[in-house]
């Protein structure tokens, strides 16, 4: 399982998706550019102590990272989750080696991304509300694919 930011315009957000991939031993994917400078110390002030922990991989640009996609993880299928879509995200059968990908704040994702998706899902809210923070629907997102796919961390017992 991974988690993939497209274009993300909110430095904190990075870092709260930094932390949750951090949280639950998934690698993270940020494809570029982004909307605020992406600099080791802006990822460090944002992912606070977890920066140490995460998984973080670079793309310089959506075709990039399908090179990457195709060269490294030809399997895996690539879940877009999207306020333009039919599917509840809780209809869908996740896999263990899907990755989930969010779309830009500010814009969600372009057509080709739409359209190189596998499969496109929604998080059900109320129909009053436009959409909710993005980080928010990947902690939702990859909370049910990995009880789906029983990939949660084991918790070592604290003391």
């Amino acid at each position: 399982m991974r988690l993939a930011l497209y274009q993300p315009d909110i430095p904190q957000n990075l870092g709260a998706a930094i932390r949750l991939s951090a949280a639950f031993e998934i690698d993270l994917d940020v494809i570029e550019p982004c909307g605020f400078p992406l600099g080791d110390k802006a990822i460090k002030r944002a992912a606070m102590d977890y920066g140490r922990c995460a998984k973080v991989s670079h793309h310089v640009s959506w075709s990039a990272y399908l090179d990457f996609l195709w060269a490294d993880m030809p399997a895996a299928r690539l879940v877009l989750f999207t306020t333009k879509s039919a599917e509840p995200a809780y209809d869908f059968t996740f896999r263990p080696d899907d990755i989930l990908l969010m779309g830009r704040e500010s814009a969600g994702v372009p057509d080709e991304v739409h359209a190189r998706a596998d499969a496109r899902l929604f998080i059900p809210i109320s129909a009053e509300a436009r959409s909710i923070n993005v980080i928010n629907a990947a902690s939702m997102a990859l909370g049910e694919a990995l009880r789906q796919t029983n990939g949660f961390p084991v918790r070592k017992h604290l003391p």
